[in-house]
């Protein structure tokens, strides 16, 4: 009887970074849409304006997560490390 063989798996992994910057410009867009959504009567829409909102809250706590680690790193770098 022929041995079975096994493919080994092959994990890849992706970082990305994404600055304060590109996030900042995101939530400008969530909030045009909103804005956008509000004026075409979407809103009345309560599924689309759930996800929206959702998606809005996600990009804010996204954003000041990494506006603090910009401003620790920031400060890392221009202070060196902690001691004491």
């Amino acid at each position: 009887m022929p041995k079975a063989t096994t493919d080994p798996v092959t994990t890849v992994q992706i970082e990305t970074t994404i600055t304060s910057v590109e996030l900042q410009q995101e939530l400008r867009l969530l909030y045009a849409e909103r804005s956008l959504a509000e004026l075409e009567g979407l809103s009345a829409d309560p599924v689309y304006m759930t996800d929206l909102l959702e998606d809005i809250t996600a990009a804010e706590c996204a954003y000041a997560g990494v506006v603090v680690t910009e401003i620790a790193t920031l400060r890392a770098e221009l202070g060196g490390p902690l001691v004491g």
